[in-house]
């Protein structure tokens, strides 16, 4: 009889869960190989391949059940945590995602707390004027945060009212055309857990309506909290609730305010799970 190289079959993971539920389900395979083919057959909706490991670091591949993803922090964050204790990881590697014949994108990750985050780079901000009735939202200020990729940020005053934000992908879309930004963050100081702001992220331009778990949004509303005087004080440290209805999401941020932004470094826990989970 044949036994199952147990490298080929996956790990599954939920990384960025919010106490083991929620965040992005994930299936790690610490083998290559027909991977289109496996990633469809797996079950979850983001798939990571392990191409390569070493202390230093690893190099991946990403596909959903349709289609290569080329990179996705979640994939990553659960396959640092898959291979840590295996390869003996330093605290500070290289991730590589993507097709290496096109040269992949090299991303630097630590290890801090116990949790895997990824460098998102300088997050900038700043205000804008912006008709937000559309959205529901008039009378808001309005703020541009960007790591290269530029997101509307919206305060509203209690999480009842950012739990209660019905997104219209249309009417987002339109309020970001006028300000030149690809997606929409909303957010409230504060949350569930004693987490220091939560946080929804939206983005019909980018070809879906709500996110469960974003690091490079979230990234993006640490450089308007620098902006605005919100980080949290004498620490470097900032917990996060992403708050998807039904699929709530922790985040980690590790920060460093800089002249003309904020250094910003996403990720989280990445817990596994029973298989069919």
């Amino acid at each position: 009889m044949n036994t199952p190289d147990p490298l080929a079959v996956p790990l599954l993971f939920r990384a960025l869960s919010d106490g083991g539920s929620g965040g992005k389900r994930v299936a790690v395979f610490l083998q290559g190989g027909d991977e289109q083919a496996r990633a469809a057959a797996s079950g979850a909706p983001l798939n990571v391949f392990v191409q390569g490991a070493d202390p230093t670091g690893l190099r991946l591949r990403v596909f959903t059940p349709s289609r290569e993803k080329g990179s996705s922090d979640s994939a990553a964050i659960a396959a640092l945590s898959a291979v840590q204790a295996q390869v003996g990881l330093l605290d500070v590697v290289e991730v590589t995602q993507g097709d290496p014949e096109a040269g992949g994108e090299v991303q630097s990750a630590q290890l801090c707390g116990g949790e895997w985050v990824l460098r998102q780079g300088l997050a900038t901000a700043r205000e804008v004027q912006a008709d937000l009735s559309p959205v529901g939202l008039a009378g808001r200020a309005a703020w541009v945060g960007s790591t290269g990729r530029p997101n509307l940020i919206v305060e509203v005053p209690t999480l009842a009212a950012l739990e209660a934000f019905t997104p219209d992908d249309a009417a987002i879309s339109a309020v970001n055309r006028a300000t030149v930004t690809t997606g929409l963050v909303l957010y409230t100081l504060g949350g569930p857990g004693r987490v220091d702001v939560s946080f929804r992220a939206f983005g019909p331009l980018k070809g879906f309506t709500e996110d469960a778990a974003s690091s490079n949004m979230l990234a993006c509303l640490v450089g308007v909290l620098g902006g605005r005087g919100q980080l949290p004080e004498d620490v470097n440290l900032l917990r996060a609730a992403q708050r998807r209805p039904g699929q709530p999401a922790r985040l980690t941020a590790q920060f460093a305010p800089l002249h003309g932004g904020v250094e910003v470094w996403v990720g989280g826990n990445a817990v596994i799970t029973a298989t069919g989970d």
